[in-house]
């Protein structure tokens, strides 16, 4: 860990199309522009060495920091103390809109607030993973980074005209600049990066400093006032909004499962995947959690997009189906996997992988939450088109001579095809919500083959997916192995909540996969994915397992498990996708799919809770 912050050690900013972290010791450490999914600007996440970052913390070595965000916002603040003083940064990035731009904007004001103290600036971009060189260009205004393939980064400063120069700039041999800049209380000065394409450094004055800044915080806290929730844990409910907001693409209404690429699985391990993406499976689950909420304008946005998918390829099978797995923020599939052999991967967790080979798989469960979260929306008033309708039919008629095969899985499995139980699960699902959806608008389909289909996937699962020894369901048909996916059985309609197999079944898991509250996804020793090494808990699973709990009548239980988990939150309520046996966060950070649980466990038990 020698150079790398803990991943939880982190806050992030963004504009609504690419985002940023911010460690605690005042570093930029992980950049993307023009979008979530293009090559890093800074990358000292990956490698401390080579990957760039833009730091500003105190001179003084010995120092404590605290962070938190301005509230009801995606401003972020990270505070220096010293004895002879304490000083902040103040970073955010101005919201872009919804038309496509490469200009994008990091504001890190730095101020001191009491006594006095030096702030040390490093800025050290690394263009395209670190394979572009720079030159560095200092005017009186500002400076360029000027990168070989056109890309630039420009500094402009944030100070008055008629302020003492208060700063030393110097460059070094990696085209690097580092400057010193002393404040006493009450003074305050910054730079604004800007990337794009090559633009003159200008001087920002405070007043349209605060412009920006005034005009962000507005944004926020507007946007977040559209929330209709008033109960439980609304603190952590509203900052997982702001979260899954920052992580959609606002061009296209698109959702990433997380910013970052490659943050590890484990520690040294090669589970390090590219995550800046959109998974059908994600962000379907996003349309249950906005409209619980009440932000309608996001999820219309996203089935808008997913119903883009679903026409697209209509009629087209390929060997996985008319959907992918996965997809890039504007809808386009090129997500070829590579690995960046240059960079030593975060902490010496190698290989850095970008782009995603998981986008080929074959996963059937894709079909149930795309036809869930269509279903769901239109039940809330977000109304399915006859041209979706007819395409949604013509994937209905893939899945109905398809659906009884192995596949990879919910996991992504690396290890060979299965028999999935969830896959088939989610296909009964996907035929259930077709039927139902075409009752409610009268519209024509096949209901007598659906309905075959349907009653057949239902008796497949319950006479194969049972396993009579374990008294539970099982992960696949050729296996005895317990997985948490299922825990969604009930939350989909497929059990009743109140079946006795269903409680046997959340005992076996209580049992085998639970430890302290936390929920593994299985057990990769005893169900080989194809991957070395092992893994920490998933979030995920762990606010699944809340809401079953719930479900199922155990209130009580459900909270406690709830009320631990909050625990493991970072100093900001961020989560990324496991948590390991000493209760450090892994995995990319943060992601969409913990913050999505975490909102429905929350709804769920809320209710339960209620009396309802």
């Amino acid at each position: 860990m020698d150079g790398y912050p803990l991943i939880e050690d982190h806050g992030l900013i963004g504009d609504l199309q690419t985002a940023a972290l911010v460690n605690t010791e005042g570093a930029i450490d992980w950049f993307c522009s023009p979008r979530f999914d293009s090559p890093s600007v800074f990358g000292a996440l990956l490698d401390k060495d080579k990957g760039g970052h833009c730091t500003v913390r105190p001179a003084h070595p010995t120092h404590t920091t605290k962070q938190l965000y301005l509230p009801g916002t995606a401003v972020l603040v990270t505070r220096f103390m010293t004895e002879a003083g304490a000083g902040e940064v103040v970073d955010f990035m101005p919201v872009t809109g919804t038309t496509v731009t490469s200009r994008h904007r990091l504001v890190r004001l730095i101020r001191c607030v009491r006594g006095s103290m030096t702030f040390q600036v490093e800025i050290a971009p690394r263009f395209e993973y670190g394979r572009k060189k720079h030159d560095v260009h200092i005017t009186q205004h500002g400076a360029v980074f000027a990168a070989q393939d056109g890309n630039a980064l420009t500094m402009h400063p944030i100070r008055e005209p008629d302020d003492e120069p208060l700063q030393d700039i110097l460059t070094d041999q990696d085209g690097d600049l580092h400057l010193s800049l002393t404040l006493q209380a009450g003074q305050q000065r910054g730079l604004v990066l800007e990337t794009g394409s090559q633009v003159f450094p200008a001087e920002i004055h405070l007043d349209a400093y605060q412009q920006l800044f005034d005009e962000t915080v507005a944004f926020w806290r507007s946007w977040l006032a559209q929330s209709r929730y008033t109960g439980r844990w609304r603190e952590m409910v509203e900052r997982s909004a702001i979260t899954l907001k920052l992580m959609t693409f606002a061009p296209s209404g698109a959702m990433v499962a997380a910013p970052t690429a490659a943050l590890p699985e484990q520690l040294g391990g090669e589970r390090n995947w590219d995550y800046r993406f959109t998974w059908i499976r994600d962000a379907s689950f996003s349309v249950y959690a906005l409209l619980g909420l009440g932000f309608t304008e996001e999820a219309r946005a996203f089935t808008s997009w997913l119903s883009d998918r679903v026409k697209e390829r209509a009629g087209k099978s390929g060997t996985t189906g008319p959907l992918n797995v996965m997809y890039r923020v504007d809808g386009s599939s090129d997500l070829d996997e590579q690995i960046l052999g240059h960079w030593q991967g975060y902490a010496g967790s190698a290989p850095v992988r970008i782009g995603n080979g998981a986008a080929t798989q074959l996963q059937l469960d894709i079909y149930g939450e795309a036809l869930d979260s269509m279903y769901f929306a239109h039940q809330h008033g977000i109304q399915v088109g006859y041209a979706g309708w007819t395409s949604m039919r013509e994937n209905l008629d893939w899945l109905d001579d398809h659906w009884n095969q192995a596949e990879e899985g919910i996991w992504e499995t690396r290890g060979g095809r299965q028999d999935f139980t969830y896959g088939r699960v989610m296909s009964w699902v996907a035929l259930d919500r077709a039927l139902r959806l075409a009752d409610s608008k009268g519209w024509p389909a096949a209901h007598a083959r659906w309905q075959t289909e349907r009653n057949a996937v239902y008796e497949q699962v319950m006479a194969k997916g049972w396993n009579q020894q374990r008294q539970a369901f099982v992960q696949h048909y050729a296996s005895d192995v317990l997985d948490s996916s299922l825990l969604r059985m009930a939350t989909v309609g497929f059990l009743s909540p109140e079946d006795p197999i269903w409680a046997s079944t959340l005992d076996a898991i209580e049992r085998e996969l639970v430890s302290d509250s936390l929920v593994y996804r299985y057990n990769p020793e005893a169900s080989p994915d194809g991957l070395r090494g092992s893994e920490g808990t998933f979030s995920l699973c762990t606010f699944m397992y809340v809401d079953a709990l719930a479900r199922a009548g155990r209130t009580e239980q459900a909270r406690l498990v709830f009320e631990k988990m909050m625990g493991y939150a970072n100093h900001l309520g961020l989560y990324s996708e496991e948590i390991d046996s000493t209760g450090r966060q892994l995995g990319n950070f943060p992601q969409a799919f913990t913050h999505l649980a975490l909102i429905d466990a929350t709804l769920t038990l809320d209710k339960a809770l209620d009396g309802h």
